[in-house]
């Protein structure tokens, strides 16, 4: 486990991933990453109520959440001895997150991509739950 307060070397940041647009995504899926992805959304697309009583599904698996929290938790608990190095810390964990999510998104549009590529059909419940996360993660990132 590493010092939320130590500064890690080559880490990721909000800056990276905003330069990283530029660079084309991996469009390769193997079998166990598509299996590891099915997983992934079994487990994101499992509804729960929010408080506009609509349905959300969690964007992340229960284990990475708690993982995100109690990183996010560290990260808080420094922020008395080394404000500037939280806040470092911050940036980092929420770059770790978008990068997390916009890779859980982009292989389930693969997986879809690729089932229309060789002729299949993808179910409209597929179709449908795809399009629920979508919609649950954009009315969570518009929220106030």
């Amino acid at each position: 486990m590493t010092d939320p307060r130590r500064p890690e070397e080559g880490r990721l940041s909000t800056a990276d991933l905003a330069a990283a647009t530029d660079r084309p995504m991996e469009r390769d899926v193997t079998r166990e990453v598509q299996e590891a992805h099915a997983k992934v959304v079994a487990d994101a697309t499992r509804p729960t109520a929010d408080t506009s009583g609509e349905h959300a599904t969690p964007l992340f698996a229960k284990d990475e959440s708690e993982d995100l929290r109690r990183r996010w938790t560290d990260i808080q608990a420094a922020f008395v001895d080394e404000p500037r190095q939280s806040v470092e810390n911050a940036d980092s964990l929420v770059a770790s997150a978008i990068k997390r999510l916009a890779e859980m998104f982009a292989r389930e549009r693969s997986s879809l991509e690729q089932q229309w590529a060789q002729g299949g059909d993808v179910s409209t419940e597929d179709l449908r739950v795809a399009l629920q996360r979508y919609r649950s993660f954009f009315d969570r990132l518009l929220s106030v």
